[in-house]
This record gives C-alpha cells, sequence and structure tokens, in this order.
C-alpha cells in the first residue's frame, strides 16, 4: 500500500504490522507519485493530493480503497473511483471538536480585529491607550449565522449560543433538534447574511458552494459584519473578500483555507482586518492522532474484506 505524503505513527504503525508500506513524503510530486504507486492496494491521500483516473490507473486494477485524511473528498474523483470499484473512505468524526474550536477562535480574533492589533504592537505603532481605538463586535448578543449545520457547524452553533449568541442557520433541511436545543432559526441565504452579524462557513465544496460567497454576499454581510471560513477555500472568491476588506464594504474576515492551497492570494495578504492562517482547523495532537487512527481502521477493514467506519458515498 501507498501513503502519498505522511501519515502520522498512530496510523502508519498499525498500517506496518499488517502490510508493507510506501511513503511519498510531504515533499512528493506528481511525477513521483505516479511512479510511487504501481501495485498498490491501497492509497492514503489527503487535501492537497488530487486522487483522479490518471492515478487511479498508475496504481493499477488491484487498488481497492483510497482513504482521505480529511473530513471532505473534493481532492477525489469520486466518479473514477466508482468506475473502478475503489472504495473511498474519510475521517469526519475525528476532527470536529478541534475545527469547530477554531472557526470560534477565528470569529474572535476578526470579530475583535486581533490581527491588525497584534501587527500594531509588534511593529510599535501602539502608544497606549486610545479609547476609539481597535473597537470590535461582542459575541454576546450578535447574531452569528452558520452554513451547514452539520457535525462542525453544529458543534461551532452550540459554542457561540454558550456566550450568548443567537443562532442562525441555512442549509437544505430543516434541524429541528438545533432549533429545540439552541433556538437556531432557519433563513434563506440571502436573509442569513444579511441579517447575521457573524457569518461562519461549514458547507462542503462541490459545484453548487463553488464561490458561494461573492461580491454580491458580502456587501450583504455589510461593513460591520464578520466572515469565517473553516470549510474549503472555494466556497469564498478571495479577490472580491479582499476587495471588500480593501474598500470597508465587509467588516473583517477570519481564515484558515484557500481555494489554491498552499497559494494564498497577495490582494488577501495585504488586506486590512482579515486573520489569516494556514489550514489548522484539525492540528491538535488528539484530533490528528484519531484521524490518523481512522484511516488506518478503514484501509484495514477494506483489504480485509469488511465494510470500512467511513466510507463516502
Amino acid at each position: 500500500m501507498v501513503i502519498a505524503r505522511r501519515l502520522l505513527p498512530a496510523g502508519l504503525e498499525p498500517l506496518r504490522e499488517r502490510y508493507e508500506v510506501r511513503e511519498g513524503g510531504l515533499e512528493v510530486g506528481r511525477k513521483e507519485l505516479l511512479a510511487l504507486v504501481p501495485g498498490a492496494s491501497a492509497l492514503v491521500a489527503d487535501p492537497t493530493v488530487p486522487v483522479d483516473a490518471e492515478l487511479l490507473d498508475a496504481c493499477g486494477e488491484q487498488l481497492k480503497v483510497v482513504a482521505n485524511f480529511a473530513v471532505g473528498y473534493d481532492n477525489i474523483d469520486l466518479a473514477a473511483c466508482a468506475e473502478r470499484g475503489v472504495i473511498v473512505t474519510n475521517t469526519p468524526e475525528a476532527l470536529t471538536e478541534a475545527t469547530a474550536e477554531l472557526a470560534l477562535a477565528l470569529t474572535l480574533a476578526a470579530a475583535r480585529g486581533m490581527g491588525d492589533a497584534e501587527r500594531d504592537l509588534r511593529a510599535g505603532r501602539w502608544h497606549g491607550l486610545e479609547p476609539g481605538a481597535y473597537l470590535g463586535l461582542e459575541l454576546r448578543g450578535a447574531s452569528v449565522g452558520v452554513i451547514g449545520l452539520g457535525r462542525i457547524g453544529g458543534r461551532y452553533a452550540e459554542m457561540v449560543r454558550l456566550i450568548g449568541a443567537e443562532v442562525l442557520y441555512t442549509g437544505r433541511h430543516p434541524k429541528p433538534d438545533a432549533e429545540r436545543e439552541l433556538g437556531a432559526r432557519r433563513f434563506e441565504l440571502g436573509e442569513l447574511l444579511e441579517t447575521s452579524d457573524v457569518v461562519s462557513l461549514h458547507a462542503p465544496s462541490t459545484p453548487d458552494t463553488h464561490h458561494l460567497i461573492g461580491a454580491a454576499e458580502l456587501e450583504l454581510i455589510g461593513s460591520g459584519g464578520v466572515l469565517v471560513n473553516t470549510s474549503r477555500g472555494p466556497l469564498v472568491d478571495a479577490e472580491a473578500l479582499a476587495v471588500a476588506l480593501q474598500r470597508g464594504t465587509l467588516g473583517a474576515a477570519g481564515l484558515d483555507v484557500y481555494e489554491s492551497e498552499p497559494i494564498v492570494p497577495a490582494s488577501l495578504l495585504a488586506a486590512p482586518r482579515c486573520v489569516l492562517l494556514p489550514h489548522i482547523g484539525s492540528a491538535t495532537v488528539t484530533a490528528r492522532d484519531a484521524m490518523a487512527r481512522l484511516v488506518a481502521e478503514n484501509v484495514i477493514a477494506v483489504l480485509e474484506g469488511a465494510k470500512p467506519p467511513n466510507p463516502v458515498g
């Protein structure tokens, strides 16, 4: 079997106990990976590894499973896998808490202007208390709109509700449990954007959600509003976001994901009131070890003829 890049010991060790394992390493390129995978019965990927027909065919007909080290799987051509009888798995529940916590952290950091404040302090631009400086948004009493009230979005909603925020949400289906337990109210997207003080994205990356948030949507969020994205980069039109921040038509933003990772647009790097993190949503010891173990469990199950814990589709 082949690990395209790297798998933490919590998942690597049980695989090595059972199978011959080849690893590409963090710096593996496309050409090197194509040369590494022939004969693989299992392929461990992550969001940085495009798994398409070319890579699947390079593995060969004996390939049985592609195990993704992530909850999302937009890097995998599911149709191509299905055509070849290859099972796809992911690691959903392992990173719920870590990612929801980071979404909350970004919400607080963006809402309170922590990024700009820290940069000013480090650059020597802070000269003491100024009553009108660095004024931000308190979450208690604020309206927080959640786009995608699934596992992570739901946990994030619980967190902001405990702080005292009102929870709004939008999605294809109503969430009666959240409405009952959190007092959450369901809105259509446009109304949610216009009503919310904070908008947090927790939806998958699909053709339907590509640039879900563009110039028109950012204008609805408004000059006092905050946008947070810990889901997938393609949900947000980064150039439109940078323009809105520069012009002041959006209050602030907190991002952990980008459309062409690891590339971050220069316009975003230069934008004010924008907190940027390098895709660390699941980066806790607890979450990453649990994800690695799930990857191993999924691979072992498929190769031993059992149903994997986390099949996709």
